[in-house]
């Protein structure tokens, strides 16, 4: 046999190729409570690099033309820090949103439809059904100032001889004095001043927040791609794979999902149309109001007035309020594209029309009627009765739909069970019922003296609505009943502790276990779990809404007595009962709202304050205004274009830099929604850092359509790569589940917290358990912003430094 042939002669060794491969950027972004640039960036000394005052990117001031010395920046990132704080935070003043809440929690409601596949119809349904509970807010409201304003003040105040003798203000509307505006319609034409006059605030404050927001352009045209056809977004659809430079082909990416639409941050239009005809609904009910009780009292006697007038009048207001109802019911966001058409004589013309109507039903009251006199209340018990109703039979039919939807796609991690949006709906209804009592019970006690209305023991006025004192009444049940659940948690919570302490000891081991330190440490362990539990104490809150709301409804048809009178000759302990719980209602009622504005402002004023309830603010203030107008303002549709349009800027101007985003806490999430803007090339040289990151433990259960496994699982694949960080001592943060096989290995967690048990001689005081903050702190930070640069580079051989991982820029994002 033949001898082997010799091997042939080594090749010489690759000379290595030099390490720098182009400047690489960390774009910090911090989350709730906001974070100043020079904490974010360790510096003292900044300066500002793009943006203004209320949102803007920052450096470190050495750090100012980093581009033109990329060789200063071989071994850590170029630090930019993105302040957004001005989008979500001011002055005290900007407590008057917290008003405003009902609003924004039924737009979380459209947010939160379950993921649907083929089905068009339902999903424009539920956006309708949504978009209609809104629109019977603003109808709700507008109903309360119609209420303090014309029923209270100048219908029942002024027309009683003894309150009007307290309240000298009120002399000339009094009908004692005979005077020109003592007749009842003129009365009532003077006070629509102050709902039109909410009206009209409201409309200027969506209209000003609407240039500042909505109106302000995303990418220009040709960064995103535009022309796909409707419905080509879902997350579900993948795009053909694509192979690496090097031939391995490369897993299936989704096309861009809905976040990701060009129209996405862009609802000019569908704003403008809402506005409208929430403004026509106001208007509308103040007109229906004044001019409801002249006619009525036309069609009951023979006057000066021809009933005709009224009837008129009347059927202009139906007319116009059936064509509100259409605009809300025909159109809803246009995503695909972005939409800069304006429906100009829309939105000129609606608002104008019921503006007419609302001056023509004012004069119309005013014609001179000598011989009306008020009396009781002004009628309009019933409306607040149908109206109330009209709430609960579409929240059941939300439910309906959204059931229906998430049966198609069931996703176990979905919070009870796709039923999240027509629970929030229904508390945003009983928000904005609980406002509407809290102000017609507070001034009705304020403008009758010692007396308690509704009860008839020598009461100047007949009181609000019946159906508003039941409301408050069921309060303290509803208190009561939810006693059942917290007991329920905090066992849970404190056996949990208990069961953690041994797994605790077990971790730091052999570090000598400390009793005192232990317990601690599990006890914030299990609270931060009590998150994962909100959705079922939603759910039972909600349910209890809905049911003491229906019997609310029904006891006051029944009775059309206060529920203090209504039990009157019952057994005595019901109607002590109700006596109790009609008065503790309405001190509750009206103690919470002033409480509500109170703690509001001090949220703005005090920083530890705004970051304790600044949670569910910004997360209800990242949707856009796709369901009431009136809600605040989306700051992402400022801060996600912002952070797009500066990464677009670097990879273009840079053409071999890296990118790193790296977002805390609400700052994850508008990173993510950023990247998701991206062109596709774009995105693969973008590395994603998060950390304390909502983005599945809130939002992907909250809003699976927009942030669920699929949509979680497209961005993962479509970055060049990602890490999440968390905490099990972290209430807000959690990991991402991204479901794939391979294992991506996307989470690094849970995280040790606290760093050291005990002391040592290298840490001789304490180390405090960090939970949401300071995840910078933890050196597996430094590891893996360094491994994603170090991913982001090109394959080609290069030594590797001493000392493990570079640690990287001391950058700080912390909100």
């Amino acid at each position: 046999m033949a001898p082997a042939a010799p091997p042939p002669p080594a090749s010489p060794p690759a000379s290595p190729s030099p390490r720098h491969t182009g400047t690489a950027l960390e774009l910090l972004v911090h989350g709730v409570g906001g974070a100043t640039p020079q904490e974010m960036l360790g510096d003292p000394r900044t300066v500002r690099v793009t943006g203004d005052e209320t949102a803007a990117v920052y450096r470190r001031t050495e750090d100012a033309h980093g581009e033109k010395h990329p060789e200063r920046y071989r071994d850590e990132p170029v630090a930019e820090a993105y302040c957004w704080s001005g989008l979500t935070s001011g002055n005290g003043s900007r407590a008057l949103w917290l008003l405003l809440l009902p609003f924004m929690v039924v737009n979380l409601a459209h947010w939160m439809r379950p993921t649907a596949t083929g089905r068009t119809r339902a999903v424009r349904l539920y956006g309708v059904l949504v978009r209609l509970v809104a629109l019977s807010l603003t109808v709700l409201l507008t109903a309360a100032a119609c209420e303090v304003a014309l029923d209270l003040v100048a219908w029942q105040c002024a027309g009683a001889d003894a309150c009007a003798e307290r309240r000298s203000w009120l002399g000339f509307l009094s009908a004692q004095q005979g005077g020109w505006w003592s007749q009842p319609g003129r009365r009532l034409a003077l006070a629509a001043v102050v709902p039109a006059a909410l009206v009209g605030l409201l409309w200027y404050l969506s209209n000003r927040t609407w240039s500042a927001y909505e109106s302000q352009r995303p990418l220009g045209e040709g960064d995103i791609d535009a022309h796909d056809p409707e419905g080509a977004y879902e997350a579900h659809d993948l795009e053909a794979p694509e192979p690496d430079a090097d031939g391995a082909p490369r897993p299936p990416a989704p096309v861009r999902p809905a976040l990701g639409r060009p129209g996405f941050w862009y609802g000019r239009r569908i704003v403008a149309r809402l506005r409208a005809a929430h403004t026509a609904a106001g208007f509308l009910t103040v007109a229906a109001a004044v001019a409801g009780a002249a006619a009525r009292h036309d069609r009951s006697v023979d006057g000066p007035v021809p009933s005709f007038l009224g009837a008129a009048v009347e059927g202009g207001i139906v007319l116009c309020a059936l064509v509100v109802v259409r605009v809300v019911c025909s159109r809803g966001r246009s995503e695909r594209t972005r939409d800069t058409k304006l429906d100009a004589a829309l939105i000129t013309y609606l608002p104008g029309s019921a503006l007419a109507l609302l001056v023509l039903a004012v004069g119309y009251a005013s014609w001179s009627r000598p011989a009306w006199e008020s009396s009781g209340s002004l009628p309009g018990e019933a409306a607040f009765r149908l109206l109330t109703l009209g709430q609960s039979v579409l929240v059941v039919a939300l439910a309906l739909v959204a059931q229906g939807l998430h049966r198609r796609i069931p996703e176990p991690r979905t919070v009870l069970h796709g039923l999240g949006g027509p629970a929030v709906a229904m508390l945003a209804c009983a928000l904005g019922g609980v406002m509407t009592g809290g102000v017609a019970q507070r001034v009705a006690d304020w403008l009758d003296g010692p007396g308690s209305p509704g009860m008839g023991h020598g009461t100047g006025i007949a009181g609000p609505p019946v159906l508003l004192s039941w409301q408050a009444s069921v309060i303290p049940v509803l208190l009561l009943l939810l006693v059942v659940p917290v007991l329920v948690l905090i066992v849970r919570t404190t056996r949990a502790a208990r069961r953690l302490g041994p797994l605790i000891e077990a971790e730091y081991a052999p570090e000598p276990p400390d009793e005192g330190r232990t317990r601690r440490i599990a006890r914030i362990r299990a609270t931060a779990a009590l998150t994962d539990s909100a959705p079922w104490i939603v759910g039972v809150v909600s349910g209890a809404t809905l049911l003491l709301g229906a019997g609310a409804i029904v006891g006051s048809w029944r009775s059309d007595e206060v529920p203090g009178r209504a039990a009157d000759g019952s057994w005595p302990l019901v109607e002590s009962f109700a006596e109790a719980a009609q008065s503790t209602g309405s001190w509750l009622i009206g103690l919470g709202f002033v409480l509500f504005v109170a703690g509001g402002r001090r949220a703005y004023k005090d920083a530890s304050a705004r970051r304790t309830i600044g949670i569910l603010w910004d997360v209800g203030t990242f949707w856009p205004r796709a369901a009431h107008p009136f809600a605040p303002p989306c700051y992402a549709e400022r801060a996600v274009p912002d952070l797009a349009s500066r990464m677009s800027a670097w990879t273009t101007t840079t053409p071999r830099g890296r990118l790193v985003i790296s977002g805390h806490s609400q700052g994850s999430v508008l990173a993510a929604s950023a990247v998701w803007q991206l062109p596709d090339e774009t995105r693969r040289r973008v590395a994603l850092l998060t950390y304390g990151s909502p983005l599945e433990r809130l939002y992907g259960r909250w809003f699976p359509a927009y942030f669920g496994p699929e949509p979680l699982l497209g961005l993962h694949r479509s970055v060049h790569c990602w890490r999440n960080l968390w905490r099990a001592t972290d209430p807000i943060g959690g990991p991402v589940r991204i479901c794939a096989d391979p294992d991506p290995g996307v989470d690094r967690g849970p995280l040790k917290d606290p760093l050291a048990y005990g002391r040592t001689t290298k840490l001789p005081l304490p180390e405090p358990i960090l939970g949401h903050s300071d995840y910078q702190a933890d050196p597996v930070f430094a590891e893996a912003r360094a491994a994603l640069l170090d991913e982001l580079r090109p394959l080609v051989p290069r030594q590797q430094p001493e000392g493990g991982l570079q640690q990287g820029s001391p950058g700080r994002s912390s909100g």
